[in-house]
């Protein structure tokens, strides 16, 4: 069975990209629009063995989503990595304090994403 990836992002073309990047290594997966889409979409019936996640997004930042599923026990293990414009120090400590695994600037090397997503995931 593939592993499946959530990958939230406000931009379309965004989602589109890091898609096509992640199907074409076998990945399955499953898109949000923003952290309110995807926290749903975590604490819903779907299986998600990984995350990829914007940090500026409207409704709810992928920061602020990732502070919510890691607070619960049942999602507290899922590995997220961020995916964003952001290279802020503040930002990324505040990421890795909430449990994200990793911090990929865009835009972004598909070989790269791809490694960490086999590496995250055990694929």
């Amino acid at each position: 069975m593939s592993k499946s990836i959530l990958v939230v992002d406000d931009s379309g073309t965004v989602r589109q990209q890091v898609t096509m990047a992640l199907k074409g290594a076998g990945f399955t997966t499953i898109e949000a629009v923003d952290g309110q889409d995807g926290l749903a979409k975590i604490n819903g019936s779907e299986h998600i063995d990984m995350v990829i996640c914007d940090v500026n997004m409207p409704n709810m930042n992928g920061l602020e989503m990732v502070e919510a599923f890691k607070g619960q026990a049942a999602t507290n293990a899922l590995p997220v990595i961020m995916l964003t414009t952001e290279g802020q120090p503040s930002l990324i400590k505040r990421a890795k304090e909430a449990g994200a695994a990793g911090w990929i600037v865009k835009p972004f090397d598909a070989n790269q994403l791809i490694a960490t997503a086999k590496h995250l995931t055990g694929a």
